[in-house]
């Protein structure tokens, strides 16, 4: 039986190289529908993963926000009492309000204005993740300072360069004069192309149009033996429903859902990911089909000396199969050095991951298999009396 199998690989094998040039571009074809389902994928991930990022750093168990939220990109603000109510609830330890808002950072070199997303934290609380916050806490206390994300596109300006050459380092942020005293990663998105992170005092002296009392994020912490899921249910049922209460990781999971069913990009990645898919198809399908075609005689010569339509169609699959390797390879080189230089071009979280490796090669193999399976009408077709 095994000896068989090799034996149907071998004739499998040999139909393929026998001319090489058609294999040389079936290989190119098959490899350019895999970089265009990698390059749909990885663009699609980073999409999700820059949109969720300011969710996965945030210091918290739950997030309060307005019932109309949508994104975190544009966020409706609530009434900062809703948060501090959730202090009479069992189970809460703490509560901290977040501001955030879009200012116009002045690039200190080329003086042109850039859009970033501001974000307005209690010092004196843990907000965010990042120990650069910690570090610098009594910095932020100070009027007018500011924590700049490294991640952030280069048309804010070389701030990182900077910061480590000057002792002090001042720009403007909505015509504020304002001093950078540290640096932190986030990340661009698609939805800010770059963040700070400052007091809530300074927040609200850069946006001066903003009400103290009305907040877009609460962050919720609990003490360490109470059950997140049953005190976001409590707060639910509770507090008025103009606010919602999630835990962080539903928080990362609406954000998700609302870039993947409700923003026209999030849909064009999932089409282009099935084009290429579709586009793979029809390359195979000619390739093979050009191949029967071409080894009609010696397909009839086979089926003349007994060999059944099983086994030619055992040698069609495997002939999918090898394409399918042979296509794969190059297909994932090539998509990991355009990923990176994606990554460095626009600063987003774009980068191979093994699953999403193994669901290329999967959809690769399926790919070639509905190929094959397109063409067996032809192969069963044959018959030896007309072809000689």
């Amino acid at each position: 039986m095994l000896r068989k199998y090799f034996r149907t690989i071998f004739l499998a094998w040999r139909q393929l190289i026998k001319q090489k040039t058609r294999l040389a571009v079936a290989v190119v074809g098959i490899a350019f529908a895999n970089i265009m389902i990698c390059a749909q994928m990885g663009f699609e991930a980073s999409l999700f993963n820059s949109s969720t990022a300011p969710q996965r750093s945030l210091d918290t168990d739950l997030v309060m926000v307005s019932s109309h939220f949508k994104s975190v990109y544009s966020v409706k603000s609530f009434t900062r009492e809703r948060l501090y109510q959730a202090l009479g609830f069992k189970g809460v330890e703490s509560v901290s309000p977040l501001y955030m808002g879009y200012g116009k950072w002045r690039n200190p070199q080329t003086r042109r204005l850039q859009t970033i997303l501001v974000f307005g934290t209690d010092p004196r609380t843990t907000a965010f993740k990042f120990p650069e916050v910690e570090q610098n806490r009594s910095q932020l206390q100070k009027l007018n300072t500011v924590l700049f994300d490294q991640g952030s596109l280069p048309e804010f300006g070389p701030i990182a360069t900077l910061f480590q050459q000057q002792a002090i380092l001042e720009t403007e942020l909505n015509d504020v004069n304002i001093r950078v005293i540290g640096l932190f990663t986030l990340g661009a998105s698609f939805g800010a192309y770059g963040n700070v992170i400052t007091s809530d005092s300074t927040f609200l002296h850069l946006f001066s149009n903003h009400h103290p009392q009305q907040i877009e994020i609460g962050l919720i912490k609990l003490q360490p033996d109470a059950n997140p899921e049953q005190v976001a249910k409590s707060l639910i049922n509770d507090l008025p429903d103009d606010v919602m209460v999630l835990t962080n990781e539903k928080f990362a999971q609406l954000e998700k859902a609302y870039w993947a069913k409700t923003t026209p990009i999030g849909f064009v990645f999932g089409l282009g990911v099935i084009v290429s898919f579709i586009v793979g198809i029809v390359i195979v399908y000619q390739i093979i089909y050009a191949d029967i075609a071409d080894h009609l005689p010696q397909y009839a010569m086979l089926k003349a000396i007994g060999y059944s339509d099983r086994y030619l169609i055992v040698v069609l699959l495997q002939e999918a199969l090898l394409l399918a390797v042979l296509g794969y390879v190059p297909g994932f080189i090539v998509s990991l050095g355009l990923y990176q230089i994606a990554a460095n071009a626009t600063m987003l979280p774009i980068f191979m991951t093994i699953d999403r490796g193994i669901t290329v090669f999967v959809l690769t193999i399926t790919m070639c298999m509905i190929s094959a399976v397109t063409t067996m009408r032809k192969l069963n077709s044959v018959d030896p009396a007309d072809v000689f």
